[in-house]
């Protein structure tokens, strides 16, 4: 995630009463677009319209560009888990990579529905699956490229997320992982979820010490080729 999504934020006031303990994912979203204080936040995180120019934008842009050099050029099946509303999904396609998104939320705004909807409009293929990670449906040794975007801290079971990422991969195959939230004691995460800016919305943020990433990916049976920190390099945010 980028470092302006951690920012804490004015929550809600009155937001929530709506009989609902909390929103949705994309009600969240919908909400923080709402507010025009938010909008430099909303464009950093890529919840800007129209979709297709935040795609753009993304491809375009110094993150991306530092995954391509860490990837290297297309060469096979791409999966793309947890791919949100489809922007490295969409840069994924548009560098040729034959792309699958995996994508649980159905929503037209930050979920499959968006997706299909960023595919179709600039013009790349972009196959989307409706599901979760920990129970990839894809046969064993079937993807070359296997990419994470601010997904692993959301994972429900994060070694099992990790096992089936590495059961999935050819031999030789690459998983890249980015934007994650890391913490550095675990006493810190409840601070953490106080400052993210939409937790207090939908209840979905949580985050890992690095020591427990680097475990469930071990256990995987992934090898780490490199690990880029925060202050290395834009991937790592």
């Amino acid at each position: 995630m980028d470092r302006r999504c951690r920012q804490s934020s004015n929550v809600f006031g009155g937001l929530l009463k709506t009989g609902k303990d909390q929103l949705s994912w994309e009600e969240a979203v919908l909400w923080l677009k709402s507010q025009p204080q938010q909008d430099e936040l909303v464009k950093a995180c890529f919840y800007d319209d129209p979709l297709l120019s935040a795609a753009e934008r993304f491809h375009s842009g110094t993150e991306w560009k530092a995954v391509q050099k860490l990837i290297g050029p297309a060469c096979g099946k791409a999966l793309d888990i947890g791919a949100g509303r489809g922007i490295a999904s969409f840069a994924l396609a548009k560098d040729g990579w034959a792309t699958v998104a995996l994508e649980p939320d159905t929503s037209l705004i930050v979920g499959a529905g968006a997706i299909r909807s960023l595919a179709a409009e600039g013009n790349v293929r972009i196959d989307v699956v409706e599901t979760w990670g920990e129970a990839l449906p894809f046969e064993s040794a079937s993807i070359d490229l296997v990419h994470v975007r601010q997904v692993l801290h959301h994972a429900h079971d994060l070694t099992q997320l990790c096992r089936e990422i590495g059961r999935v991969l050819k031999p030789g195959g690459m998983m890249i992982a980015g934007r994650e939230h890391v913490l550095s004691r675990r006493q810190d995460l409840g601070e953490f979820l106080r400052r993210h800016p939409l937790h207090s919305l939908y209840g979905g943020e949580n985050a890992y010490l690095l020591q427990e990433y680097l475990e469930a990916i071990d256990a995987a049976g992934i090898a780490l080729a490199e690990e880029v920190t925060h202050f290395k390099g834009v991937v790592a945010g």
